[in-house]
């Protein structure tokens, strides 16, 4: 952990010498408070002076990361859980991609844990943004534990990097999906997916890229579930990328824009609601535009439920149900299988009674008959 805090302590001294220098070389040329300033470079000693912190930065990470390489193991799964998970996840949720980039061993590699017994119905539980699969304990309930003990499923919880690309997420999960029910021990796996927030969005890029690419599992696909997902995305995201466009507007404040594009590649997902590697390839994820996105819609032959929050103000209602001012953009969640939790918000939906009495009605409908691939 040290070996990685290191690291990411040594890119924000790069990050910050690069703001300081551009508000400096811009303060320097007098440039006109609006339109564009300076390419944020100095010059002569100035410059010079702002070079040797890089290199002399770059020289001290190179040396004390490899001091610490020979005295802490790169091994996330052997930290305790609880605050060191819950903070690694956060840090993740906002800079993933870039630990992801950069190998730092405070990236978490994605794996799924099954508790208890393996049982034929498996319910898959996907996290959201800045979270970690433990985190489905919510005041002494947890819905793949309650689903385990009433209705003989087994839970499966999936621990990822929510900063990486959905589509990234969704592609790998489609992988792993793949490999667990392949050597699933019970006959006959069916599998549900429950997911909350960021997770619906990860679940159905899993299933677009499991049948893209062939797999097997999806035929093994009988519920997903979503609570709280912004299938259309979330304001707050949006409100972020207003924030760079008005600092981006003078020279003295655009350096600071820098910091707003620090935000992972997850959260900028976040934005319209990116399933696919199209939905975001070739596009500036900081330039305000319309929605780009082909509607990429629920997986055929599954049962697909909507849930979402009154009170939520991560998450407008709208976009947890799936529904979009054009009409030919909504997925189309059957009326009786969306849900409005009146009085909650969206983390009350991990635990609230009303929320799992929904969840274990959808469960607790009679195994699906479903024409099954045969397996490789």
């Amino acid at each position: 952990m040290a070996r990685g805090a290191t690291r990411l302590a040594f890119d924000a001294v790069e990050q910050l010498s690069q703001i300081v220098e551009g508000m400096h070389a811009n303060i320097a040329a007098l440039s006109l408070p609006l339109g564009a300033g300076t390419n944020g470079r100095t010059r002569g000693i100035t410059g010079f002076v702002y070079d040797s912190v890089r290199w002399v930065s770059a020289g001290a990470r190179a040396l004390l990361d490899e001091a610490l390489r020979w005295r802490e193991p790169d091994d996330l799964a052997a930290l305790p859980h609880g605050q060191a998970d819950t903070r690694i996840a956060i840090l993740n949720g906002v800079l993933g991609d870039h630990l992801a980039a950069t190998q730092n061993p405070l990236a978490i590699p994605m794996r799924v844990r099954p508790e208890g017994e393996p049982r034929s119905r498996i319910v898959l539980l996907v996290h959201g943004l800045c979270m970690h699969d433990r985190q489905w304990q919510r005041n002494g309930h947890d819905h793949g534990a309650a689903l385990a003990s009433e209705l003989d499923m087994t839970p499966v919880y999936l621990h990822y990097n929510t900063g990486r690309h959905v589509s990234e997420n969704g592609r790998e999960l489609a992988a792993q999906l793949e490999a667990l029910l392949g050597r699933w021990p019970a006959p006959d796996p069916e599998l549900a997916i429950l997911a909350h927030s960021m997770g619906g969005l990860v679940a159905r890029s899993a299933c677009h890229f499991g049948e893209q690419s062939g797999h097997a599992w999806p035929a093994r696909l009988s519920r997903l579930v979503c609570l709280g997902t912004p299938h259309h995305g979330a304001p707050l995201e949006r409100g972020g990328s207003w924030v760079d466009l008005l600092l981006g507007l003078s020279p003295y404040t655009s350096p600071l824009a820098r910091l707003g594009m620090l935000r992972s590649a997850g959260i900028t997902d976040l934005r319209h609601g990116n399933v696919r590697d199209e939905d975001w390839q070739g596009r500036d994820r900081f330039q305000r535009s319309g929605d780009p996105r082909a509607l990429t819609p629920l997986p055929a032959g599954v049962e697909c439920h909507a849930i979402a929050a009154a009170r939520d103000a991560l998450v407008p209602v709208a976009s947890a149900l799936g529904r979009h001012r054009d009409p030919a953009r909504s997925l189309g969640f059957a009326e009786s299988q969306c849900w409005v939790g009146a009085d909650m918000n969206h983390f009350d939906l991990l635990d609230r009674a009303e929320v799992y009495a929904r969840v274990r009605g959808i469960m607790s409908g009679a195994q699906r008959e479903k024409i099954v691939r045969s397996w490789s």
